[in-house]
């Protein structure tokens, strides 16, 4: 019975390492600054996963934690049923603080990764990865881009092999006030 509580541990660490893996050909920012990170970020773009399905208006709301983290409030609007809906989580770095990649969890022990792949020198836009080219984010500091933002993030994401045909333009009404 102990050796399979011990098998069982050595599982879940495997699996829970996993989760905050990096994907092959995706590098991490080096030189990030958490601080000038936080703030609010506008979700431009995504790969659909259940969390977010049909949700518009989304935005990201990083703000510092006491214990050295990062605090994540995520809201969005469920176009269907008319509702404004929040997620609130807490990110700490998988390395070293300049390193942009991050673990974030909005459900109790379990982490994903979050892969800061892509950061302008303004910390005006970011490419965001999860563990796998599953996972793909476009946030903004303000709700709309340029063509050429548009265009760099599709390039990028394509030859890391993110399935580009499938990603969702998020809507950002400015007409709704984000509660």
């Amino acid at each position: 019975m102990h050796r399979l509580k011990l098998i069982i541990v050595l599982w879940f660490g495997i699996l829970c390492s996993a989760c905050v893996s990096v994907p092959e050909n995706i590098k991490p920012v080096t030189g990030f600054d958490a601080d000038r990170y936080l703030g609010t970020w506008y979700e431009i773009a995504r790969l659909d996963h259940g969390f977010e399905r049909g949700m518009g208006q989304v935005t990201a709301t990083y703000t510092r934690r006491d214990d050295g983290g990062i605090d994540v409030l995520n809201k969005g609007f469920k176009e269907k049923s008319q509702v404004w809906k929040t997620a609130k989580g807490k990110a700490y770095f998988v390395d070293e603080p300049d390193i942009g990649h991050l673990k974030v969890s909005f459900f109790g022990p379990f982490y994903g990764s979050y892969v800061i792949f892509d950061l302008d020198d303004d910390y005006q836009q970011a490419f965001i990865s999860g563990n796998s080219t599953k996972y793909l984010w476009l946030l903004a500091r303000q709700p709309e881009i340029s063509e050429d933002v548009r265009a760099d993030f599709m390039s990028q994401a394509s030859e890391l092999g993110f399935d580009t045909d499938e990603l969702i333009w998020v809507t950002q009404d400015a007409g709704k006030t984000i509660p």
